[in-house]
């Protein structure tokens, strides 16, 4: 499954919690500030029908290499001085793989993920790759693609340039703006 950054439903009560996150001085969204902890918060989230987690320790390192190596990154949501949320990925040129995402307030990994969508629409990354089938990232405008197009997409990415991942405000515009935002 993939999202095509430019689909993004954002539901009205999602927009208007981003809304609030945004014009509110103690939430921030911040990049590889807490990648191991994100890496972790995702590792030791509960996911209802499963029995356990594939962030399993080794996992973990492989994943703190390649933030290392500037391959891995996260997408944080901070409130009060806390990380709440947040999601990591993996990004090789333009290709996004999204790996896994957390919350421990309502809505902050949906925050997280808008604030990756506004990164992308701005750097002009043409799909985050989901990775997983679910009702929750289909109802945000993620869809299923064939094998061949997805392989294509993501070559045409990959000989993109990388863009530099940090986030500014000013990119929530890019989903925020009544003429850009699908809502």
């Amino acid at each position: 499954m993939v999202l095509n950054p430019s689909h993004l439903r954002l539901h009205p009560s999602l927009k208007k919690r981003v809304k609030k996150f945004v014009r509110s001085p103690n939430c921030e969204i911040r990049v590889d500030s807490a990648f191991e902890a994100v890496v972790g918060a995702c590792a030791a989230s509960d996911r209802p029908g499963q029995s356990g987690t594939w962030i399993v320790p080794e996992m973990m390192q492989a994943y703190s290499q390649l933030h290392q190596a500037g391959l891995a990154h996260s997408v944080e949501t901070w409130v009060n001085g806390q990380l709440v949320g947040g999601l990591y990925f993996v990004a090789l040129g333009r290709a996004v793989f999204g790996e896994s995402m957390f919350h421990q307030a309502t809505d902050a990994s949906k925050i997280a993920l808008a604030a990756l969508v506004a990164m992308c629409r701005t750097f002009g990354v043409p799909q985050i790759d989901c990775q997983q089938n679910t009702q929750h990232l289909a109802s945000m405008g993620a869809t299923e693609l064939p094998r061949a197009l997805f392989v294509e997409r993501v070559t045409g990415a990959l000989r993109q340039s990388t863009p530099d991942w940090d986030f500014s405000p000013v990119y929530w515009n890019a989903i925020l703006t009544p003429t850009t935002a699908a809502t």
